[in-house]
């Protein structure tokens, strides 16, 4: 067997395909409301906000699609879109005035994933890699992660505790898009009770924004609209 289809048969963890979907609504959704946005704007001379993740046009490439593409070929492991989901939302909590759409999705997720690999797995691939995956310059890709770690203000560090509310959001999602089966629903695999941290976060104190694609509950942060 190739290394190509050795790459082609590992099979995608339930983590991406779950991101990816609630990524994908909160896409559609800010894109509808942009669009409403932008006529309004137009009509007071207003200008939408310049960010360095905003794309000219939209990716040809879906964002499940995106995401599957990055785990064959960077190799992160599941705990890693965990931690870019986190990263992601602390990064829009951060900047209220850019919402996740598809014009600068694929980006956010790129960078977020090459942060969280860098802080998780003890091996990972160089930023030259993750451009060519990613489909971008290295220019481009090294100028968007320090742009990222700069808007986390390098909060990288991830309790236990932040870690598994994050991935009872996910757990959430999955029951969202699965109908209720008889028997329970697996789960993400992507925590244990017993995993040692040092990090340190509060994600359910976040208050929500109004602009932003972000709300959070009392109980658990929540990546929508």
């Amino acid at each position: 067997m190739t290394t190509g289809e050795v790459v082609e048969a590992a099979a995608v963890p339930r983590v991406v395909s779950i991101l990816s979907a609630l990524l994908q609504r909160v896409a559609e959704r800010n894109d509808a409301a942009a669009a409403e946005g932008a006529l309004a704007a137009a009509a007071e001379g207003r200008r939408r906000p310049v960010s360095a993740f905003q794309g000219l046009t939209k990716p040809a490439i879906s964002i499940g699609g995106y995401l599957e593409r990055i785990f064959r070929f960077a190799s992160c492991s599941p705990s890693c879109y965990v931690v870019a989901y986190i990263y992601l939302d602390r990064f829009l909590r951060r900047r209220p005035a850019l919402a996740v759409d598809s014009f600068n999705v694929h980006r956010l997720l790129i960078t977020s994933v090459l942060t969280a690999v860098k802080f998780v797995d003890d091996i990972c691939y160089n930023n030259a890699y993750f451009a060519r995956v990613g489909g971008i310059s290295l220019v481009e890709m090294n100028y968007l992660e320090v742009d990222f770690l700069f808007g986390i203000a390098f909060d990288l560090n991830v309790t236990p505790a932040a870690f598994a509310s994050y991935c009872s959001v996910l757990q959430s999602e999955m029951a969202y898009l699965d109908p209720p089966a008889p028997v329970d629903a697996p789960r993400l695999h992507c925590y244990s009770a017993g995993t040692s941290d040092h990090h340190h976060d509060d994600p359910a104190a976040a208050a929500a924004t109004a602009a932003g694609c972000h709300r959070h509950s009392q109980q658990q942060p929540q990546l929508t609209v």
